[in-house]
C-alpha cells in the first residue's frame, strides 16, 4: 500500500485530494503499521473543483493504466502495487449521489462523502499523505448504504477508525451526529448496532473483541439523539 500510494504523490498533492476508505485506520496507526485492515485498493477522494488538477497530475503517475471497463479505477501494471479508486466527494448533500462525467475521469460522487473535511497528514516512508478527519469519515461509514459483504467491510471500518481515534474525534462526531436530522440519526445508530453484533471478518478489525467500544459510543448517540 505504501508503494502504491508513493507511485500516486502527484495526485495526493493536489489540494483538497484525500485518502479515504478502509486504508486510513492503517495510515493512523503509530507509525502507519498498516496492520488493521487488508484492502485491495486505496480510495483516493477527489473534490470536484480538483477534478482537472487530479487529471493533470495522473500524467505522472507510473506503473498504472485506467480500467477499460471502469476509468475511475487505475489498475497497477504489476502484483506489487494495488488499485487506486477515484471517487468525487459530495457537494453538501449527502443524499445526493451521481455520476460526475467526463471523457478521461469519470467520477461517482457520493452525498455522503460531503461530511469530510482535511484532517491529518500522515508520513508514510517519507511521503505526505493527506487523510480526512476521523469523525466525518466515521458518520460517512456509517452512512453510506451497501450491503452484504461490502457493508460489513464498511462497518469494520468504522471499528478500525475507532480503535485509532486521537482525542477529540468522539467529540466532534457526536456534535456531526447531532446535526443529522432524525432519519439519518437512526441509520447511523442502526449501522452501529449492526457492528455490535457481527461476527469476525479475516484481515479486519475483530468486533468481538471490541463490544464494549461500540456499545459504548452507540450509547453516547442514543443520548445525544433529537
Amino acid at each position: 500500500m505504501i508503494r502504491t500510494l508513493t507511485a500516486a504523490a502527484p495526485v495526493l498533492e493536489v489540494p483538497g485530494v484525500v485518502v479515504i476508505g478502509s486504508q486510513v485506520p492503517n495510515l493512523l496507526e503509530p507509525n502507519a503499521a498498516s496492520t488493521l485492515v487488508v484492502s485491495e485498493d486505496v480510495d483516493i477522494g477527489v473534490p470536484l473543483a480538483a477534478h482537472p488538477f487530479v487529471k493533470a497530475a495522473l500524467a505522472q503517475v507510473r506503473g498504472f493504466q485506467p480500467s477499460k471497463e471502469e476509468p475511475s479505477v487505475w489498475v497497477p501494471n504489476g502484483p506489487e502495487l494495488i488499485e487506486l479508486n477515484f471517487v468525487g466527494m459530495g457537494t453538501g448533500d449527502p443524499l445526493d449521489t451521481f455520476v460526475f462525467e467526463d471523457p478521461d475521469l469519470p467520477l461517482m460522487v457520493f452525498g455522503p462523502l460531503s461530511f469530510l473535511s482535511a484532517g491529518l497528514v500522515v508520513d508514510a516512508d517519507g511521503l505526505r499523505v493527506p487523510l480526512p478527519k476521523t469523525a466525518g469519515l466515521l458518520i460517512e461509514k456509517l452512512l453510506t448504504d451497501r450491503s452484504a459483504e461490502k457493508g460489513d467491510r464498511d462497518r469494520l471500518v468504522v471499528l478500525g477508525l475507532l480503535l485509532v481515534a486521537r482525542p477529540g474525534d468522539e467529540e466532534e462526531l457526536v456534535a456531526l451526529y447531532r446535526d443529522l436530522p432524525p432519519d439519518l440519526q437512526y441509520a447511523t445508530r442502526s449501522n452501529l448496532g449492526v457492528l455490535s453484533l457481527m461476527g469476525p471478518i479475516a484481515g479486519m478489525p475483530d468486533p468481538t473483541v471490541h463490544r464494549a467500544v461500540v456499545a459504548r459510543l452507540l450509547e453516547r448517540l442514543e443520548e445525544a439523539s433529537g
